[in-house]
């Protein structure tokens, strides 16, 4: 009889799904996906970090950065000062702020991530 078989009286043996601990221990992490292997890249090389410095200059630039800032002021008016908390305003203001990133904006932002990963040979 195999491990992953029960007898009951009376009855034939019953298969069952191996318990985790059966599987001969593999505590081996998984493999990294290819965002997570990109993204430990972006850091390691500070990619990241100018790549974060040019986003938030680009969307000073534009307006973003106050266009959002009304949001939220906007936001805590109408509901009160008291009655809003942070998690209120992230879900409220994410969807538009995301939605109201310039395209403009994404593309050189794409452009770049682009040109590292042709560099790093990801």
């Amino acid at each position: 009889m195999s491990l992953h078989q029960v007898t009951l009286p009376g009855r034939h043996s019953v298969n069952r799904p191996p318990t985790p601990d059966a599987e001969g221990g593999d505590d081996q992490e998984k493999e990294p996906s290819l965002q997570e292997i990109i993204n430990i890249k972006l850091i390691e090389s500070g990619e990241k970090e100018r790549l974060m410095e040019l986003l938030r200059e680009r969307l000073m630039e534009c307006g973003w950065k106050d266009e959002m800032q009304a949001l939220c002021r906007a936001f805590i008016k109408k509901k009160g000062r008291n009655n809003v908390t942070v998690d209120d305003l992230i879900h409220v203001i994410t969807p538009k702020g995301r939605a109201s990133v310039p395209d403009s904006v994404k593309a050189e932002l794409l452009q770049r991530i682009r040109a590292f990963l042709v560099s790093a040979a990801i």
